[in-house]
C-alpha cells in the first residue's frame, strides 16, 4: 500500500474523534479511546476467518477440562493471539439498547487472549466504556470503525486494498505520532522524534555493517515507550542485511514504565505481525527498569534508549532497600581495584542508571559484542562529583573504554525541552584505530528549521544532516565539528589540600559564659533561662512542670498587657517535636552545667592569660584537668577548647600527633614536618583548619602529575599546606563547551566609530547641542 493510501487510513480513522467524540472528550483525550479502537478493529478483522475454528477448539478443551490453553487456542487463531467471545464487532451493531451493547462488547473484551487483555488493561480501556455508553457514543463508534470507506483487514473488502501487517504497523504508529504532536506537552515524555532516532541508529549500526552475519540479533530498549526506538533499529538492520545478502532475524526485548505507552508498543508489535516481539515487552507501573529489572540474566547484541532525565528515581531507590542497602549487580560492580564501586547516582536524577543497566547486558564472549547508542541531557557530561555515582559511572566507561563518540545534537530537537541533548556511542569491540580515544561530535548547527513549531521543537535533522554527521562519525578524524581526544584527557585526580590549624586561646568570663547553651538552640534556651533561672541548670527535675508549660505556649505567645516583650523574645512558630524533646532532655542542661563548671575551675587554675601557643594551652589544661581530678570525653573537652579559642593567622602550628624519631621521614607536602620539640628533632603532624580546606582538581594528562601542580599551583601562595593522599579521589567528566566554544568576534574600534558617526549624522546634531554645542569629531 502506498503512502497516500495508509495518509488516507490514518486520516479517516482520526477524524472518527471528531465526528464521535468531540461532545464526550476533550481533545487531549481522544487517544484514550482512538487507539486502543484501532488496535481492537485490526484484530477482529485478522481473526476473523478462524473464529470458528477457535470457538470450536475453546469448546473441545473445556470438555476436556484442560487448564492451560493459550498454546492450543493461538495455534487454532493461526495468530500470536486470540478471541474465545461469540462476538465479532460487527455482531454487536444490531443491539437494541445502550444495555445490551455494553454487556456485549465487555463480553466481547473478555475474550481476548491474555496478551491482548495485557494491552487493554494498560489503555484502561474499559473504564472508557461507561462513559461512551452513557453518552450513546459506543455504538456510534462500533459503526464508525466497521464503516465499508476503513478498510484495515489483512483482506481484500469490496475492493478496498488489503492492510499487510507492515502497513498497519506504519499507520498505527503515525496515528501515535499524531497524537503525540497534538498533545505536544506529554509528547516529549514517550517519544523520540524520528529523526533522533535514524541517527543513532545510523551511529549503532553502520560501524559494522560490514562484519554483520547472517543469524539472530537481540535487540533492547531499556525505557522503550511507544517502541518507536526498537522499530527503527529493527528495519535499519534489516535493510544492513538485505544489501550484504545476509540473512537476518532480529528479536526485540523492552521494558516501558508508564501503562498507556507499554500498551502501543505491545500493540503496535501485535498489529505488525510480530507476536513473540510483543510478549517479549514488559511493562506497567509494577515493572521499573531500575527496580525491577525483567531481563536480568539476557545479553543483547545493540541496544538504544531515550531514557527519562532530569526525574526523581527516589521510589526505586526505596524498593531496593535504600542508598546503603542497595546491592543490585547492575550499580554496585568491581572495577579499580574496589569490590564495591558504586554507580548510584542522585535519587534527583536516575537517567545515568538506564545507561549502567545496558552496559550490564552487553555481551563479551562475541566477535562483535555489543553496541549502544543513547540519549541524555546535558548534566551527564558533568554532574556528580569525584567519587561519586555519576562520575564513576562515567569513569568505569572510559576507562573500560568502551565510549566511542557523545555527539551534540541541536537546541530545541524535542518537543518539551529546549535543553541540550547528546548522544552516547558506546561499544565493547571497539575498532583500533578507536582504541584508547574519544570523539566529540558538534552537531548543533547542523539542522532544518521547521515551518511550524511542534511545542518546543522547532527544527529537525534532515536526511542530509543525518548522513553528515553519520560521515563526521565514521570518519574519525579531526575538524571544527570533530574533536578525537585520548581517554584520559577527561579525567582528573580531586586533591585534598589541607592547612594548619592556628589558635590563640584565653579562658575569659565572657567565653566561657557561651558554654551555658552548648547543646544548642541558644535563642530559646536564653529565654528559658532568663525564666527559670539558675534551677534550669542545677536541678532541672525541680523546674520541669514549668519549662513545659512554656514550651507548650512558645507559639501562642499573647502580645497584650504586660507579656508583650515576652512576645517579641520568642518565635511564633511552633516548636519542632525532636526539638521539644531535647529541650526537655535534663541530660542537656546538666551537661552544659558541667562543661561551664569545668571551664570555670580551669580558668582558676589557669588564670585569664592569652595563651599565643595552642600547644601550650593544651599541655596547661591537660595539666589542670588531672590536679582537678576531672576526666572529659573527647567531645567534651573539644567543646571547651573550641569555645575558648579562635583563630590567628599568624599563630604557632597546632600539633596533631608527634612521630617516635627515626619513625617518620619529613615530606611536608605529604603533611610531614620536621620540629624541634624539647630540643629534639620529631616529625610533626599539623591539625587541619577546615575552614582553609581546599581542593584542586588536577588532570590525569598533568605534566609531573599531582606533586608538580601542587608545587606550581599552591605552595608558592600557601606554602603551609599540604595533601592528603588517602582521600584523593578519580572523576571524569566531559566539557563540551571548553572544547567548541568560539567567542563572540569583537567589533574594530573603526566599526564602533562609524556606528557614532552614522547615529549622530541621524540625530541632526542633537548630541551636539546637549553636549554645550561642541562637536567632537572621532578619529579612526
Amino acid at each position: 500500500m502506498d503512502q497516500s493510501q495508509l495518509s488516507g487510513l490514518t486520516n479517516f480513522i482520526w477524524n472518527i474523534a471528531d465526528d464521535v467524540l468531540r461532545d464526550v472528550y476533550v481533545r487531549g483525550k481522544y487517544r484514550d479511546v482512538i487507539l486502543p479502537m484501532t488496535v481492537l478493529r485490526r484484530l477482529d478483522a485478522v481473526l476473523e476467518p478462524t473464529k470458528r475454528a477457535v470457538l470450536d477448539m475453546k469448546a473441545a478443551l473445556d470438555r476436556e477440562n484442560i487448564v492451560h490453553q493459550d498454546d492450543a487456542l493461538r495455534s487454532a487463531s493461526g495468530q500470536a493471539f486470540y478471541n474465545t467471545s461469540q462476538f465479532l464487532l460487527r455482531d454487536l451493531k444490531s443491539r437494541a439498547s445502550q444495555q445490551a451493547l455494553r454487556d456485549d462488547f465487555e463480553a466481547y473484551l473478555d475474550g481476548f487472549s491474555p496478551n491482548v487483555q495485557d494491552i487493554l488493561t494498560n489503555f484502561e480501556f474499559r473504564n472508557q466504556i461507561p462513559r461512551l455508553s452513557k453518552a450513546d457514543a459506543l455504538g456510534q463508534l462500533i459503526e464508525k470503525f466497521l464503516d465499508s470507506d476503513l478498510n484495515i483487514s489483512p483482506y481484500a473488502v469490496n475492493g478496498k486494498p488489503a492492510l499487510d501487517n507492515h502497513s498497519m504497523g506504519t499507520m498505527f504508529e503515525d496515528l501515535v505520532r499524531r497524537f503525540n504532536e497534538a498533545n505536544n506537552e506529554e509528547a516529549g515524555e514517550h517519544w523520540t522524534p524520528r529523526d533522533a532516532v535514524r541517527l543513532m541508529a545510523n551511529l549503532m549500526f553502520l560501524p559494522v555493517a560490514e562484519k554483520i552475519e547472517s543469524g539472530t540479533y537481540l535487540l533492547y530498549d531499556c525505557a522503550c515507550g511507544t517502541g518507536g526506538m526498537l522499530t527503527v533499529a529493527e528495519e535499519t538492520l534489516q535493510a544492513i542485511g538485505k544489501k550484504h545478502g545476509k540473512q537476518i532475524a532480529t528479536h526485540l526485548y523492552g521494558q516501558e514504565i508508564n501503562a498507556e505507552t507499554y500498551a502501543i508498543c505491545k500493540a503496535d508489535l501485535l498489529l505488525k505481525g510480530d507476536g513473540d516481539a510483543a510478549d517479549n515487552i514488559v511493562g506497567g507501573p509494577a515493572h521499573s527498569t531500575l527496580s525491577n529489572d525483567a531481563f536480568r540474566s539476557r545479553e543483547f547484541d545493540f541496544m538504544l534508549a531515550n531514557p527519562p532525565y532530569g526525574k526523581s528515581w527516589k521510589g526505586d531507590l526505596e524498593r531496593m532497600g535504600g542508598k546503603k542497602d542497595l546491592r543490585d549487580p547492575r550499580f554496585v560492580i568491581q572495577h579499580a581495584g574496589e569490590s564495591d564501586y558504586s554507580l548510584i547516582t542522585r535519587s534527583s536524577d536516575g537517567q545515568m542508571l538506564f545507561l549502567a543497566n545496558m552496559l550490564s547486558k552487553m555481551k563479551h564472549d562475541t566477535p562483535m559484542g555489543s553496541r549502544i547508542a543513547e540519549i541524555h541531557n546535558g548534566s551527564s557530561l558533568f554532574t556528580g562529583d569525584a567519587g561519586q555515582g555519576e562520575s564513576n559511572i562515567r569513569r568505569w566507561i572510559i576507562e573500560s573504554d568502551w565510549l566511542e563518540a557523545i555527539v551534540a545534537l541541536p537546541l530545541n530537537m524535542f518537543y518539551n525541552t529546549g535543553i541540550a541533548t547528546y548522544i552516547w556511542v558506546l561499544s565493547n569491540r571497539k575498532p583500533e584505530k578507536r582504541k584508547g580515544k574519544v570523539q566529540l561530535i558538534d552537531a548543533t548547527q547542523w539542522f532544518k528549521p521547521l515551518r511550524k513549531n511542534m511545542g518546543k521543537k522547532n527544527c529537525e535533522l534532515s536526511p542530509e544532516d543525518i548522513q553528515r554527521i553519520t560521515d563526521t562519525f565514521l570518519a574519525f578524524e579531526k575538524s571544527e565539528q570533530s574533536k578525537i581526544f585520548p581517554n584520559a584527557a577527561f579525567g582528573y585526580w580531586k586533591v585534598k589540600v589541607e592547612r594548619p590549624l592556628r589558635l590563640h586561646s584565653q579562658l575569659s568570663r565572657q567565653r566561657i559564659e557561651a558554654l551555658r547553651f552548648a547543646s544548642g538552640d541558644e535563642d530559646i534556651r536564653s529565654v528559658l533561662f532568663d525564666e527559670l533561672g539558675d534551677a534550669l541548670f542545677d536541678n532541672p527535675a525541680s523546674v520541669r512542670k514549668e519549662l513545659e508549660l512554656l514550651l507548650d505556649a512558645w507559639d501562642k505567645a499573647d502580645s497584650d498587657g504586660d507579656d508583650e516583650e515576652y512576645a517579641e523574645e520568642i518565635t511564633k512558630k511552633a516548636l519542632p517535636e525532636g526539638k521539644k524533646k531535647k529541650l526537655l532532655n535534663e541530660a542537656t542542661w546538666r551537661r552544659d552545667a558541667m562543661l561551664l563548671d569545668v571551664a570555670t575551675r580551669l580558668r582558676d587554675a589557669l588564670g585569664d592569660a592569652l595563651f599565643v601557643d595552642h600547644n601550650v594551652f593544651l599541655a596547661r589544661v591537660d595539666e589542670a584537668l588531672k590536679e582537678l581530678g576531672r576526666k572529659l570525653s573527647a567531645v567534651d573537652l573539644k567543646q571547651i577548647v573550641s569555645a575558648v579559642s579562635w583563630r590567628v593567622e599568624d599563630a604557632p602550628e597546632v600539633i596533631k600527633k608527634i612521630h617516635k624519631p627515626g619513625k617518620s621521614k619529613s615530606d611536608p607536602l605529604r603533611g610531614l614536618y620536621e620540629k624541634q620539640i624539647d630540643g629534639k628533632t620529631c616529625v610533626v603532624e599539623y591539625e587541619p583548619d577546615p575552614e582553609l580546606r581546599d581542593h584542586e582538581q588536577i588532570p590525569l594528562l598533568e605534566a609531573g602529575g599531582i606533586e608538580a601542580f601542587i608545587r606550581r599551583e599552591a605552595l608558592p601562595y600557601t606554602p603551609d599546606a599540604w595533601i592528603v593522599e588517602a582521600d584523593t579521589k578519580i572523576g571524569y567528566e566531559i566539557s563540551f563547551s571548553r572544547h567548541f566554544y568560539k567567542p563572540p568576534k569583537l567589533r574594530t574600534l573603526a566599526e564602533i566609530s562609524a556606528d557614532i558617526l552614522a547615529l549622530e549624522q541621524e540625530t541632526e546634531g542633537l548630541l551636539s547641542e546637549i553636549t554645550g554645542g561642541t562637536k567632537h569629531e572621532i578619529q579612526n
